[in-house]
């Protein structure tokens, strides 16, 4: 019904607008879960990165513009990750954050769906080619 690489972008959608309201990005010392709505710049990037990632999905036409899409959607989660890492590797011992929570690997998982949609599309763009040349 659908090709391999809508199934991975709904995926990836899932993990980067359904999964963050469920986990929490780390706990602070008192125990308390901090979650991604409480900063505006994990709201506006997880934002960005969903929506070029519907995007994609209903761009399914074009697929240069889906992979280049798909390639932006990774730097973008890995700006994520960057500021995760940055945020916790800055945090002055126990004061701000206690424990790592499992948002803080969303973007990983994100980007591992991508890397696979962008090899779907990437193989289609192939088949297509070669099927161009035979006629």
């Amino acid at each position: 019904m659908f090709r391999p690489q809508t199934y991975y972008l709904i995926i990836c959608l899932v993990v980067t607008s359904v999964l963050p309201f469920v986990f929490p990005l780390w706990k602070d010392a008192a125990g308390k879960p901090f979650y991604f709505m409480a900063d505006t710049v994990y709201v506006t990037l997880f934002g960005l990165s969903n929506t070029l990632t519907l995007l994609s999905i209903f761009s399914h036409k074009k697929r240069q513009q889906q992979f280049v899409m798909g390639r932006l959607n990774m730097i973008l989660n890995l700006i994520l990750l960057g500021l995760f890492v940055y945020r916790t590797l800055t945090a002055s011992g126990e004061t701000a954050i206690s424990e790592k929570g499992v948002g803080m690997f969303l973007p990983i998982i994100s980007i591992v769906f991508l890397v696979l949609a962008n090899k779907a599309i990437k193989k289609d763009e192939d088949l297509v080619k070669s099927v161009d040349r035979l006629r």
